[in-house]
């Protein structure tokens, strides 16, 4: 009841001109899927670049949309990161710092799903909701949902399910019986490809002949040059918990893929049926996911870390208004999971949010000019029992600031992108970058001192 006073209080004046009691409410505006995975970086996807994978269904989303290149996270964990999608806010700026942090009545009520569902949507959530506490009332008419990691296989009628089959079958359902003269927002959550990386047994013979090439950074010369703090960190003991042999690590990566590919076979059953059900042409289609994932770069394994493997993220925005024109394009700016919800709230025609963190991807959707971001503060203080270290950091366009802040002094990192997009060569302690490192020092600062205090767990 709270959640729907305060959604109703805060749209009260934005609808009465779309609408009114005579009006079917909504019935111009688009609908939306909004397909998550867990665990994803960047540059697995065949229109992201990667070599051997295939994903021609999520390709098929990037030819008919724009697809981001540079879309990124601001803290690489789930819980928090969902928590950053829903809201379009900073971990620091709604408040949830863990797993069992569920989001206050008033930030819920001011997720893109309550919104819309208060204007007149028909809304679902199926899969890892990923966001502490009780299941969200009034924000969903379909919760398919949990808040936990959940599992890989259920049984249905006797038969062992993937989540990806399990989470098309339930998506199709839902747009089956939405209403004709009515638009929706339907979240699709991802298990794959989570470790313990268990693909549908359907994908099981994939890339066994396949050879990857491990990561220019998966070296002990490389990895000896890092902090103790991070050589010691969970990111570590999950490498060689799960992949310490070369043999081990090429089937870690073979089966990382092989869950992408059943996720690409589930998208593709889900745009089949927009295909069928002539809705396709209404509705607005986003894939993205909550963080990367490092695949031994630097000796790692896991995410949290500010690296790129675990910061970066595929996005495509798939919009049927736009003009053929646009199709198929791709954007360079510097784009975070804050941008997912003020741009449907956007798209869906309604103000945002007072707080909101982030911005519309409408200009960049239509080519057109936008006075962007350059730069973007990145955030983790979920330490895990001090086997995570917790770390602030700035990215640019070019230059990449972390520091490292539970040892003293602050142990803090430098990186020249463009000269170096591997990270291999840490310029913080080189006096030749002093000012450098100065300029990111103030502009960390400058965050600090804009953005609420961190939220500790």
């Amino acid at each position: 009841m709270m959640i729907r006073i305060a959604v109703a209080s805060f749209l009260l004046a934005a609808i009465a001109p779309l609408a009114t009691a005579d009006d079917e409410v909504g019935v111009d505006r688009p609908s939306f899927v909004v397909l998550v995975t867990d665990d994803q970086r960047w540059d697995t996807l065949g229109c992201t670049g990667h070599a051997v994978l295939r994903t021609p269904n999520i390709d098929r989303l990037a030819a008919g949309g724009v697809l981001f290149r540079n879309a990124f996270v601001t803290t690489s964990i789930c819980c928090i990161s969902r928590a950053s999608l829903m809201t379009g806010r900073y971990g620091r700026s709604h408040g949830v710092a863990d797993f069992q942090t569920a989001l206050t009545p008033e930030l819920l009520a001011a997720t893109y799903p309550a919104l819309l569902h208060e204007a007149g949507y028909r809304t679902g959530c199926l899969g890892k909701w990923g966001i502490g506490g009780p299941a969200p009332e009034g924000v969903f008419d379909v919760w398919q949902a949990w808040g936990g990691q959940g599992e890989f296989f259920e049984t249905i009628d006797g038969q062992e399910v993937h989540n990806s089959e399990l989470l098309a079958g339930w998506a199709v359902d839902f747009l089956k019986t939405v209403p004709k003269d009515q638009p929706f927002c339907l979240v699709v959550n991802y298990k794959s490809p989570h470790e313990p990386f268990l693909p549908d047994p359907r994908d099981a013979p994939l890339f066994a002949e396949n050879q990857f090439p491990v990561p220019a950074t998966y070296n002990q010369a490389h990895f000896e040059t890092l902090p103790a703090l991070i050589r010691e960190s969970e990111g570590r003991i999950r490498l060689e918990r799960r992949h310490p042999t070369p043999e081990t690590y090429q089937e870690f990566v073979r089966q990382y893929l092989r869950c992408l590919a059943g996720v690409d076979r589930s998208v593709g059953q889900i745009l089949d049926v927009l295909d069928e059900l002539r809705l396709a042409d209404q509705t607005v289609v986003v894939y993205t996911s909550d963080h990367g994932f490092f695949l031994g770069e630097h000796g790692l394994s896991g995410k949290w870390l500010m690296h790129e493997e675990s910061i970066r993220v595929p996005l495509i925005v798939r919009d049927p208004a736009l003009p053929a024109e646009r199709r198929g394009k791709t954007s360079d700016e510097l784009v975070l999971n804050l941008d997912l919800a003020p741009t449907i709230i956007d798209l869906a025609g309604l103000p945002a949010p007072a707080g909101t963190d982030g911005g519309s991807l409408r200009p960049m959707l239509a080519g057109e000019q936008a006075d962007w971001r350059q730069d973007f503060f990145y955030e983790h203080h979920f330490h895990y029992g001090g086997r995570i270290p917790r770390t602030e950091g700035v990215r640019t366009k070019e230059w990449k600031y972390i520091t490292y802040f539970d040892v003293e002094p602050a142990h803090e990192e430098l990186y020249e992108l463009a000269r170096d997009p591997l990270e291999e060569r840490n310029l913080a302690g080189d006096p030749a970058f002093h000012d450098r490192l100065h300029a990111m020092r103030g502009l960390h600062r400058q965050y600090l001192e804009r953005l609420p205090p961190a939220v500790v767990p």
